[in-house]
């Protein structure tokens, strides 16, 4: 089977290329950062111009380097000054101070630098120390329905989306296939190799099983605000005492390693952010589902509104949780131009309550910005009533809020 591009991200990566930068792809272990390395190394070496030096941490053959020594003697051992270096390094903060090399080669005429990374906070402090903003960071989600349906050869359908709610978008699903325990194997697989590798080791945690027992309640509580303070008596009734404090960091921990996103709320009529009570959302709605269990029966609006918020992120907003006196907006959402548009999450309308609740709490917001009602409801493609747009999820999924 030939390659599937992701095209936006590799057009993302050309378009720093040449401008003294630091490309970083950034997101969770197993999301696809080294396959979207590999797809541009392959580009590039149609280029007779170019000398690609090409290095993955997590394979065997690279074990040698340990340290940014090791990292510039394989780099100056290959590089070619009469051609255009392209220095590809997957995983690099599993090389020791990993920083310095950066800093001695990405200002050279004749070098290109991509890397990757599965720890935010680690990339950003180190270079942000060494080289001031001259990085550009592209972070790489999970599948979107689209890629979904093009990985796994499936046409647009409602049972292609129920699909992509039960599974998700992790692309290595793509030789394991949809099959239920199939899928539920590598995902739990995943999951153990980012909380060993990104959380555990690289924090020195101790309290394993704390960790894990807070990733689950996390999972069953998607999309619910909550604070640490509520999570610590939550794990108190369960015989287990643990400080807000340490809540704190270990979620904190989880945010870095890219397999949670914490949502802020925002208050819509005060215009300022709260600082405590936040959401917290999955990376990737399969490995989710997989650390709740059960049937999505009975958290099916969690899937709904963690997949919603993704592709949000996915079409470039900034993103928060709107507070209003009455009630929730799930999500406002910001561009850097001005724009914003606010938006709710629901599984079915299916009775005058529920839209109620739905459009009622977006018609008490007074201003003019776009609102948006996305949910599962049967025969609803595109509707607009008193200004809100109601959207089916397929439809937001392949077109957006257009």
């Amino acid at each position: 089977m030939s390659a599937i591009l992701r095209q936006s991200y590799l057009e993302k990566i050309e378009r720093y290329l040449g401008k003294d930068t630091i490309i970083i792809l950034t997101g969770q272990r197993r999301i696809g950062k080294s396959y979207i390395l590999r797809l541009f190394r392959d580009k590039v070496n149609k280029d007779e111009r170019a000398n690609i030096i090409f290095i993955d941490k997590e394979k065997h053959e690279f074990d040698d380097i340990k340290t940014y020594h090791d990292l510039n003697a394989y780099i100056d051992a290959r590089r070619d000054k009469t051609k255009t270096n392209y220095i590809l390094v997957d995983e690099i903060q599993d090389i020791e101070e990993f920083e310095k090399s950066v800093r001695s080669y990405y200002e050279e005429p004749d070098i290109e630098l991509v890397i990757t990374g599965s720890n935010s906070r680690m990339l950003s402090s180190d270079l942000s120390s060494i080289i001031g903003g001259r990085y550009k960071d592209i972070y790489i989600q999970a599948l979107s329905y689209e890629e979904f349906m093009l990985f796994h050869q499936l046409a647009d359908s409602d049972d292609t989306l129920a699909k992509y709610i039960q599974f998700g978008g992790l692309p290595g699903l793509m030789k394991m296939g949809l099959d239920e325990q199939d899928a539920r194997e590598y995902q739990t697989d995943v999951y153990h190799t980012v909380l060993l590798k990104d959380v555990i080791t690289r924090n020195k945690i101790r309290n394993v099983p704390f960790l894990e027992n807070l990733v689950r309640f996390l999972a069953d509580n998607a999309g619910k605000i909550i604070s640490a303070n509520s999570i610590a008596k939550y794990m108190k009734s369960q015989g287990e005492s643990v400080t807000s404090t340490v809540i704190i960091n270990y979620t904190k921990f989880l945010c870095d390693a890219y397999l949670l996103h914490k949502v802020n709320r925002y208050d819509i009529h005060g215009k300022k952010l709260f600082e405590s009570n936040d959401k917290y959302y999955f990376e990737d709605n399969g490995l989710r589902n997989t650390l709740a269990g059960g049937s999505r029966e009975g958290d099916i609006e969690k899937v709904i509104e963690n997949i919603i918020y993704n592709h949000l992120i996915r079409l470039g907003y900034e993103v928060t949780v709107g507070q209003l006196q009455a009630g929730e907006i799930d999500f406002v959402c910001k561009k850097p131009k001005g724009q914003k548009i606010y938006v709710q999450a629901s599984y079915i309308i299916a009775d005058e309550a529920t839209r109620e609740r739905e459009f009622g709490n977006l018609r008490a917001i007074k201003d003019n910005y776009p609102k948006y009602v996305i949910s599962m409801t049967p025969l609803v493609g595109r509707l607009d009533s008193d200004g809100i747009t109601h959207l089916h999820l397929r439809r937001f999924l392949t077109e957006g809020l257009e």
